[in-house]
């Protein structure tokens, strides 16, 4: 069984408890308002596609906690680190002590792990006009990377709990903790072509985190016609919320179908770990797509173990 250690981090009251609470232990947007904030360092280990385990290490973001971070703890705190994920707030009332802190993680992290990869969220960005979004994103994203100390394995995300946002970065996130995820991709565009899909999506289980997808190239990637960027992660938002649902009435999530003239889709559980969602035209049969579903599973628990 496969360990990774992930640190969050990033000033009190960012929102890191939250995203990860959302993620991990299936509350809803507004039930994290009954949170407290994080003391000192709270891990959590995190089961993720059966046999990859998440060690998370959600730590506190008060000045006190980084004092002991940088001295008492640093080697504890900073060792054998996969992937730091550092949570800026986009309306910090101190962005000059928050990139302090940033600057002095990233020390750290070049010291004790120098091959973590590393992730930055400007969060809350659902309290910034949506006409000004884009803007002050990539201002931020400017300071962000002028502050990063040319680390080249920097990714920059805006999110917000209130949207698909943050089940997008958090997608991108875990995907880099997946060994052989160029092989999955691999194989997904296969079924895809068996399948005469237009598109096929990849779940994990628990999170309904985006894992891999495949696109046939009937898809339009732009123009007029071409799909929304974000619908995948709109989907996992709309599906953890409805499974949710689903589990306060005592019933379980299997699976939906949606079709209309245009399209017809199904999500359906596929391995032990995982969900699928098969997109096609509407004259497709659906006891076909659903008999290529079942025929697959069982060559995709080679990639995707029990655990």
């Amino acid at each position: 069984m496969a360990k990774k250690k992930v640190l969050l981090m990033g000033k009190a009251h960012s929102g890191k408890t939250s995203m990860r609470s959302i993620i991990f232990a299936n509350f809803l947007a507004r039930d994290t308002m009954r949170l407290s904030p994080t003391l000192d360092v709270e891990h959590h280990h995190v089961r993720f596609l059966g046999d990859l385990v998440l060690n998370l290490w959600d730590c506190g973001g008060q000045d006190a906690f980084y004092e002991s971070y940088f001295e008492r703890d640093r080697e504890t705190i900073f060792r054998s680190v996969e992937i730091l994920i550092y949570v800026f707030d986009i309306e910090s009332d101190e962005p000059e002590k928050d990139f302090d802190h940033y600057a002095g993680v990233l020390e750290a992290i070049e010291e004790n792990s120098p091959d973590a990869r590393v992730f930055v969220l400007i969060h809350k960005m659902d309290l910034v006009a949506p006409e000004e979004r884009d803007a002050i994103f990539a201002d931020r994203r400017r300071l962000v990377e002028d502050h990063s100390r040319g680390i080249g394995s920097l990714q920059c995300f805006g999110t917000s709990i209130w949207d698909e946002t943050l089940y997008k970065a958090w997608s991108s996130i875990v995907t880099n903790l997946i060994p052989n995820i160029a092989a999955l991709r691999s194989h997904l565009d296969g079924f895809c072509t068996v399948s005469d899909a237009d598109e096929v999506v990849l779940f994990e289980r628990a999170t309904f985190l985006v894992i891999s997808h495949a696109s046939s190239s009937r898809c339009p990637s732009s123009g007029t016609g071409a799909f929304d960027t974000h619908r995948f992660e709109k989907i996992s938002n709309i599906i953890k919320q409805f499974k949710l649902s689903c589990s306060k009435t005592q019933a379980q999530f299997r699976g939906m179908e949606v079709r209309n003239s245009v399209f017809a889709a199904y999500i359906d559980a596929f391995t032990a770990n995982t969900y699928i969602m098969v997109v096609s035209d509407p004259g497709i049969c659906t006891a076909a797509t659903l008999i290529n579903i079942r025929n697959a599973k069982q060559h995709f628990e080679r990639f995707i173990p029990r655990g």
